[in-house]
């Protein structure tokens, strides 16, 4: 693969380009890999920069009739748009459906917006694991908007905070009441809780939702890195897009807010430097399969299964082990 000609394509906001790119950057092949870091950094000077909004929720909230209405009410405002959906795998065959792009179906059709459904492999925290490479070809590819939409299973999804600029949180009207609001987790790192299908007869138990949450987030510390009256609780409506023009107001709000502040920045240099400890963690991990160490993990393995040996033994032997081995 020529490298260099790929990158000027993907600069050059080439679709398939892109698209390619994406798929290199998520094959785990020892010789792609290192295409990929080639790749990524002979794009890194452009030094493009999007706004990346990552978004969240349970399954059956709309998210993605949510970032469609919302990519559609973008591109009228002349912006181009790239959605990065990441779904879940399954634990059984490794499958996945990846079938938002089927649900979009009229932002699918706009040639300022790019759709990339992409499978999760089991990874935790919402996200795939390439998730953050694929944010930067999207910036490298000339897009203003990068829209990360994570798997959607609960509390757990924070990972997509470490990647995103604007943190969503889409519920849905009788979702839960103020004390389910106040648990700690995803509600935590929300900039914006948007609860949709604030229409029809849902409109007015959407409005008591919207009302208990707003209560909730009063009683959340506040963060450095927030303006007065943020985080906040807003009503949408993803069929009728009640709602959408007064959350993107406030999107801009608190980006303005957070540039001139000097957080915007600040915060990007702790995820950058976030992601490095986290690709080291991996890549230890993933010497765990390699040669040696991958033999005697298996034969510790059979021993802790055979009951010869205590697991936390087991461990800390291997351990020991891999400390001596050279990695």
């Amino acid at each position: 693969m020529d490298i260099q000609d790929l990158a000027k394509r993907v600069a050059a906001g080439e679709r398939r380009a892109l698209a390619r790119a994406i798929t290199l950057v998520e094959s785990a092949r020892d010789d792609h890999r290192a295409q990929a870091c080639e790749l990524l950094e002979t794009l890194a000077p452009l030094n493009r920069q999007a706004l990346r909004i990552g978004l969240s929720g349970t399954p059956g909230v709309g998210k993605s009739t949510f970032i469609e209405a919302f990519g559609m009410f973008l591109i009228e405002k002349n912006l181009k748009v790239a959605v990065l959906a990441v779904d879940p795998s399954s634990t059984r065959s490794g499958g996945s459906i990846l079938g938002d792009k089927t649900r979009m179906e009229s932002l699918s059709r706009e040639k300022n917006a790019f759709i990339r459904p992409s499978p999760s492999q089991s990874q935790l925290g919402g996200v795939a694991r390439r998730t953050r490479e694929a944010v930067a070809l999207c910036e490298a590819a000339g897009f203003d908007i990068v829209l990360i939409e994570t798997v959607g299973v609960g509390q757990s999804e924070t990972m997509v905070a470490e990647m995103s600029d604007l943190f969503l949180l889409l519920l849905a009207p009788a979702g839960g009441d103020e004390l389910q609001g106040v648990k700690r987790g995803i509600m935590e790192i929300a900039d914006l809780i948007l609860v949709n299908k604030a229409d029809g007869p849902l409109e007015t138990t959407a409005m008591r939702t919207c009302a208990d949450y707003a209560g909730a987030l009063r009683l959340l510390r506040k963060r450095v890195y927030d303006p007065e009256g943020f985080p906040k609780a807003m009503m949408v409506s993803a069929m009728t897009q009640k709602g959408l023009p007064e959350a993107w107001n406030a999107m801009e709000e608190l980006v303005g807010w957070r540039r001139t502040e000097g957080h915007w920045t600040k915060r990007r240099s702790e995820q950058a430097r976030h992601w490095f400890e986290e690709d080291v963690r991996i890549g230890l991990l993933a010497a765990l399969e390699r040669g040696d160490i991958r033999d005697h993990l298996q034969m510790l393995g059979s021993q802790v299964a055979r009951g010869e040996v205590g697991p936390t033994k087991a461990a800390e032997e291997m351990i020991a082990h891999i400390r001596g081995a050279k990695v």
